[in-house]
């Protein structure tokens, strides 16, 4: 029979996720002091060092990294156990944590996470914001927000397809009364465009009925923020082409209008990417489905 408990384990493993007993004290709601001191004795109890602590550096030791995966799993199936009872009782609960980039948190998810607290109020969401490559099993996240044009690397992670958003050129009125709309795309190269990429220098476009052609505008302006795109798009500057995620609320306000409303500048998906035992969780699954229900929604 095992001589520590869940407690230490858990303890362990948020320290080894966190980088440092600081970050899982504040997560776990606990002094620094008390996850060194029982990570410590958790150590005494195996007789073996788990962590090359210093104070400048935090690392596992090879048995310490195989140790970690095995607590790692025992913490998350005790978690999963938890929540499968509780989920029989009633509503999701616990907390979920979630990393998105800016534009997405912006957005995607700002506007539904309100609703989210309502329709769960025992879950608590924590979400992280970064355009940062998080990596999300050894940072302890549940679920990655990732918006993507082309298909994502294949690993360990479950992906879930959230939404796919097409990319709409788009225009202020007052860039249109002063220099008219474009009927075809090769009228494009009579007009300023701001460009969604320091390097790029054409855009390709699509019709609904299959027919592709490639367009080089006039560049007035460049930003690889879809915010800013749409800002400068909204104050005259030019034409742009931003995704249905990032417009759709402009277009509905007046504050731009579509051009060339039968051609596309292709699309962009949005993927939840999930740790394959965290992911099983009911709180987790509930949160998926919650953004999955929303994003798809036109």
């Amino acid at each position: 029979m095992s001589s520590f408990n869940l407690n230490d384990l858990n303890l362990f493993v948020h320290a080894v996720e966190g980088g440092s007993f600081t970050a899982a004290g504040r997560r776990l709601g606990v002094p620094k002091s008390t996850v060194s001191k029982r990570v410590a004795e958790l150590e005494a109890k195996l007789g073996a060092r788990l962590i090359q602590r210093t104070s400048r550096s935090f690392s596992l030791t090879d048995l310490g990294r195989d140790f970690f995966e095995h607590a790692q799993a025992s913490v998350i199936e005790a978690e999963m156990a938890e929540s499968i009872v509780r989920s029989r009782l009633g509503e999701p609960n616990g907390t979920v944590r979630i990393t998105a980039s800016v534009p997405a948190s912006q957005f995607m998810l700002a506007e539904h996470l309100p609703d989210l607290a309502v329709r769960y109020p025992k879950l608590k969401v924590f979400l992280h914001v970064t355009d940062r490559l998080v990596d999300i099993v050894q940072e302890g996240f549940d679920i990655a927000v990732r918006s993507h044009q082309l298909p994502l690397a294949d690993s360990s992670l479950v992906q879930r397809k959230l939404a796919e958003h097409e990319f709409l050129l788009v225009a202020a009125p007052s860039y249109v009364d002063r220099h008219g709309a474009p009927q075809r795309p090769e009228d494009l190269v009579a007009h300023a465009a701001v460009m969604p990429s320091l390097t790029e220098a054409a855009w390709r476009l699509f019709s609904a009925t299959g027919d592709e052609t490639l367009v080089k505008p006039a560049p007035v302006m460049a930003a690889d923020e879809p915010f800013v795109l749409l800002r400068a798009a909204a104050a005259g500057m030019g034409i742009t082409i931003l995704p249905t995620s990032v417009c759709r609320e402009a277009i509905e306000q007046g504050r731009i209008i579509r051009i060339l409303p039968e051609w596309t500048a292709g699309n962009i998906t949005t993927t939840a990417l999930l740790p394959h035992r965290r992911g099983q969780l009911p709180s987790v699954r509930a949160v998926v489905d919650f953004i999955s229900e929303r994003l798809g929604q036109p």
